[in-house]
C-alpha cells in the first residue's frame, strides 16, 4: 500500500520545531493534503487564515528555498494514483497524531532495555529529603502528576510549578533544608528561566535529573543524568504521552529505594477508605 498524500506530509513535519503560526499552516495542509501541492502561496496563506510571508517563513523553516521550491517537492512526491484514492482510506491529522505519540512510546521503550540510567535516578531521588520536583508552563502538568504520587510515598516534595524571583529562594531553602537532588521536568518551549534555575541549582550544589523531550534540549548543559522522552509536534500543541510515562517510571524507580514505601500506599488506601474519599 502506497503512503497516504497526509502521511507524506506529517513526514514532512515530524521533528520540525514550528511556531503555532506554522503548525496552523501545518494542519491546514494536511487536512487538505490533495489539494495542497496545486496552491499558490497567496491561495495556502487564505485557507490556513496567516499572511503570505507566514507561508513564505513556513517552507523555509521545512528547510527550502521558498514556497516554490517546497510546492515543486509535493509534486514531485505526489504518485500519479494518488487522485483516484479513496480519501476516507488516508489517517486524518489526529490519527496522526496518534500515530506519532505511538512511535514516541516506542523509542522510549527502546531506551528503557538499558534500566541503568532510570534506576540511578531512582536511587538520586528517594535519598534527597526533600525533593524539590520543577517545571514551568508547559512542564508544570508533568511536574504536578509526579509530585502528587510521590508524596504518597516520599516524606518531603517540594512542587516548584511557578517561576519568578521566588524560584531561587525555593531552590535555596531546598538545599538549606538538606535536599541533594532536583528533579526537573522540561518540555519544549523550553524556558530561559528554566535553563538558569538549573544552572543555580547545579551551582548550590544539588545533582540534576531532568526529563526532556531531547538528549540536545537547551536544559541538557545543566544536567547531570537527562532522561530524553519525545514529545508529539502533530498537533497544534505539544502532546508528552511519553514524558508523562516515563514519570510514572521514575515513581516506581524512586518507590524501590525507599524503605517502607509499600506500606504507606496500604495506608494511604485504609485512610482513603475510611474517609470515603473516592467514588469507587
Amino acid at each position: 500500500m502506497s503512503e497516504s498524500a497526509a502521511a507524506r506530509l506529517q513526514a514532512l513535519f515530524d521533528g520540525k520545531r514550528l511556531t503555532p503560526t506554522q503548525r496552523r499552516i501545518a494542519h491546514c495542509m494536511v487536512r487538505g493534503a490533495a489539494e495542497v501541492p496545486y496552491l499558490s502561496s497567496v491561495e495556502l496563506a487564505e485557507l490556513a487564515g496567516v499572511s503570505q510571508p507566514s507561508v513564505t517563513r513556513f517552507a523555509v523553516a521545512l528547510g527550502f528555498d521558498g514556497y516554490p521550491a517546497l510546492r515543486r517537492h509535493l509534486r514531485e512526491s505526489t504518485p500519479a494514483s494518488s487522485e483516484s484514492a479513496a480519501p476516507e482510506s488516508e489517517p486524518n491529522e489526529y490519527q496522526q497524531a496518534v500515530a506519532g505519540e505511538i512511535e514516541n512510546l516506542r523509542r522510549l521503550a527502546e531506551i528503557l532495555a538499558d534500566p541503568a540510567p532510570v534506576e540511578r535516578a531512582g536511587v538520586l531521588l528517594a535519598a534527597s529529603r526533600p525533593l524539590p520536583v520543577l517545571g514551568l508552563r508547559a512542564a508544570a502538568s508533568q511536574a504536578f502528576g509526579f509530585s502528587y504520587f510521590a508524596a504518597k510515598v516520599h516524606p518531603d516534595v517540594r512542587l516548584l510549578d511557578e517561576g519568578g524571583t521566588m524560584l531561587a529562594d525555593r531552590l535555596d531553602a531546598a538545599r538549606r533544608a538538606g535536599a541533594s537532588t532536583l528533579l526537573c521536568f522540561a518540555l519544549p518551549r523550553h524556558p530561559r528561566e528554566v535553563v538558569e534555575a538549573l544552572a543555580y541549582a547545579r551551582g548550590l550544589g544539588l545533582t540534576v535529573v531532568t526529563v526532556a523531550d531531547s538528549s540536545f534540549a537547551p536544559v541538557a548543559a545543566h544536567s547531570d543524568l537527562l532522561l530524553p522522552a519525545a514529545v508529539g509536534t502533530g498537533l497544534a500543541f505539544d502532546t508528552a504521552c511519553a514524558p508523562m510515562l516515563l514519570g510514572r517510571v521514575l515513581l516506581e524507580a524512586m518507590a524501590d529505594h525507599i524503605p517502607g514505601a509499600e506500606s504507606r500506599l496500604e495506608e494511604f488506601d485504609a485512610q482513603a477508605a475510611a474517609r470515603g474519599l473516592f467514588a469507587d
